[in-house]
Order: structure tokens, then sequence, then C-alpha cells
């Protein structure tokens, strides 16, 4: 966490004291969701294809860059991967009014590693504890990201978090939970289903039915310390009919 605040406290230093012009060469800051990191590179190529310079991409976990969001980061829009962060940062007066608006959905799975042989079907006391063995539970942190928040939300909804709280590995985003199943660090995992669909080393164990936790929503919104002339039309460009097929390519849905 660390080093992921202090190389992002080096992006926030170079756009604050670029030169002007220099500034206004690169696109609008874009703070955004980890599991976001194809689908919204694909949609930031697509804009600059049309000849608008291309957004400024940081990805982490939606806590981490609330709280930037918060402390005035020198960014133009934000992309949550939950309502109650895009809250908070709305709460502290930091958002643009009228801007926000809900992009995508997403839904919830359990993954192994590829050769895992692991089979589970994901209803109410499932034995997720006696498939994990001595091994760990790979989820991001449950107490802060939202793909944390929202496994714990369905395990405890299942009747299974009390028995597997213990064996969880809580990782700093989404994206590092996938990869300690990946490496075969955690024979479990719980992420995205977008997240299993953009790696190649992890297979789906079972999908999390959807009322076993929060609807899947991310928001976005521009925030008011934006003043890149771009910042609204790229956002209009996300809910574009080209731009909601990039998503949909990746496996998000309509929110």
């Amino acid at each position: 966490m660390i080093a992921l605040l202090r190389s992002f406290g080096l992006l926030l230093t170079l756009l604050l004291f670029a030169p002007p012009a220099i500034a206004q060469e690169r696109g609008p800051v874009v703070l955004a969701a980890a599991s976001l990191q194809e689908s919204l590179t694909e949609a930031a190529d697509a804009w600059a294809v049309k000849g608008h310079a291309k957004p400024v991409l940081s990805f982490a976990a939606s806590s981490a860059l609330a709280r930037q969001a918060i402390a005035g980061a020198p960014a133009d829009l934000f992309l949550s991967a939950d309502e109650p962060w895009m809250d908070a940062v709305a709460k502290a007066g930091m958002l643009r009014a009228g801007t926000r608006a809900t992009l995508l959905g997403n839904r919830l799975v359990l993954i192994a590693p590829k050769r895992s042989k692991a089979r589970l079907t994901l209803a109410r006391g499932f034995p997720l504890a006696r498939a994990l063995g001595a091994g760990r539970l790979a989820l991001a942190d449950p107490d802060a990201v939202p793909a944390g928040k929202y496994a714990k939300a369905a395990l405890t909804h299942l009747g299974v978090w009390t028995g597997v709280a213990a064996k969880v590995a809580p990782a700093e985003n989404v994206r590092a939970a996938l990869a300690l199943v990946e490496r075969g660090a955690a024979p479990l995992g719980i992420v995205y289903a977008t997240d299993a669909r953009a790696s190649k080393a992890v297979r789906v164990v079972g999908t999390f039915p959807t009322s076993s936790h929060p609807p899947i929503r991310y928001p976005v919104a521009q925030l008011k310390a934006s003043r890149h002339r771009d910042a609204a039309a790229f956002r209009a460009f996300l809910f574009s009919k080209q731009g909601r097929a990039i998503f949909v390519r990746h496996g998000f849905s309509a929110p």
C-alpha cells in the first residue's frame, strides 16, 4: 500500500507541476477501480483514436482512490466499484454537481488456479472451509475494498463466513487477490467475473447468487477539481454505444 501511495503521489506531483502546455496535451486524469484495467484502457485508446489526448488512467482499490479524491487530488473523473465510496466523496463535497451516474454492473465469482480440480456449488452452508484445507482464501480487503466487502456479504449470507474468516488472505485490491490465485499462493479466491475473464491462469468454480450480496454497481462522476476540457466529453463517451460495447466485451453488464 505504501508503494502504491508513493507512486500515485508521484503521478499527482507531476500533474500538479507540469507546464501548462504539457498538462493540456495529456488527457483527463481518471481514478478508476482496479477491476477496470483492460476495459477502461481499451476505452481510452478508442477515445484517443478519435483525435483526443489519451486519458491518464490511475488504477487502484476504490477505497484508496476515494481517499485521494477527498484529499483534493488533481483528477478529473472517479470510477468506483461501489456506491459507498462514491458516497464518501460526495459527502466530502468533491463531486461536480449533476455528473454522478451508474455506468456498469458486474458479478462475483469463486475462482481457483487453472489446474485445480475443486468443485463446489455456491449454496447455503457449502463446504468452503473444507475445500480450503490448510490454504487461504484470497480476496480484497473485506473491511475497505468493494470486492472484498461484496465477498464478505455473500459468504455471510450463505452462512460460511465465520468458518473461513481466519483463513482469509486480504489483498490490497481485487487484482492483487486474483494474482494470489494465479500464482497458486491461494487455492481459492473471490473476484469479479470480469477479473476471472481477464486471466488465463484461473478458472471459475462458481458464480455467487446476486441475492447473496448488494448489487455490484460502478458509479462514475466528474470531480470538483476537474479542469480538463475533455473530462465531460470522455465521461459521455463511456456511456455512448461504442463505450458501452467495449465494457460488454470485457464481461460487464448494464447496471
